[in-house]
């Protein structure tokens, strides 16, 4: 089962080292649920990543609404950098989605400091992307 934001930033906290949360961020990646093959293509590919990394959306019904991510790369710190992604955005209403702050998650946990220039970029990418989600599945009613 995959940890909640809440329980992910519990556990940064907890943790001292960036050995151990680079584990943690691995450990993560492996708790995110089977992706689907079928969607390993061009389509759900998450533009500016160094990695491969894909998402999959699911939009829910209504004016506004509840969308589903599911997401996956070839990469074991990115595949982390995914869940943690997913925790944070997941199931959550596509106006709740919009108001997130990622790259304060980010900070509050300290990976604006240690991640590559690249995998930073990427994982901003993977945000806007997450975000354009949000909100076209908002516009699809209007």
């Amino acid at each position: 089962m995959m940890a909640s934001i809440e329980n992910i930033r519990e556990d940064f906290a907890f943790l001292d080292d960036w050995e151990e949360r680079y584990r943690y961020i691995i450990e993560l990646g492996g708790d995110l649920p089977d992706y689907p093959e079928s969607a390993r293509d061009e389509a759900h590919k998450v533009r500016g990543c160094v990695s491969q990394v894909w998402l999959y959306t699911e939009v829910g019904d209504g004016p506004d609404p509840v969308i589903t991510f599911r997401g996956d790369s070839d990469a074991h710190i990115v595949r982390g950098l995914v869940a943690i992604m997913m925790a944070l955005f997941s199931g959550k209403r596509a106006s709740e989605i919009l108001s997130i702050d990622a790259e304060e998650t980010l900070r509050a946990l300290g990976l604006d400091e240690h991640l590559t220039p690249q995998r930073a970029n990427g994982l901003r990418a993977m945000v806007r992307r997450i975000k354009d989600e949000a909100t076209a599945a908002l516009g699809a009613v209007a």
